[in-house]
């Protein structure tokens, strides 16, 4: 069974979303997804400075297995992203909700929250 912490909110699409500043929110790929992927060798990442829009694809990720997508889960400006993924892309797969966040999201609508997945109800689609 994979981790998937209560404190955070995910799409359908594998990513997850934590509040980590005022209209601010990081984002990555979840547990599952870099499960389902297996050894990550490379990522796409988003630039600072990008305006993203939710549900479409912001960058990708790449595995030894296939290349994935990532798609925005929030529309609004890619603030920051972790650079740290670019000589170490496998830190995903070691700690996918802490250093291996991919970007940080500053949004201006926050109604845009409710279509986010509760823990719970992200567990149910990927039980």
């Amino acid at each position: 069974m994979s981790n998937i912490p209560a404190e955070l909110q995910y799409t359908k699409e594998h990513e997850w979303v934590l509040k980590s500043g005022e209209g601010r929110f990081r984002i990555g790929i979840t547990d599952y997804a870099q499960g389902a992927l297996g050894d990550i060798v490379y990522i796409q990442l988003p630039k600072t400075g990008d305006a993203v829009t939710a549900g479409t694809v912001c960058g990708e990720v790449e595995s030894t297995k296939s290349v994935s997508e990532i798609y925005s889960p929030l529309t609004g400006t890619i603030v920051s992203v972790n650079s740290v993924l670019d000589s170490a892309p496998e830190t995903i797969n070691s700690d996918p909700y802490g250093a291996g966040w991919i970007a940080e999201i500053e949004i201006t609508d926050s109604s845009q929250l409710s279509s986010l997945l509760s823990a719970s109800d992200y567990s149910a689609i990927t039980a």
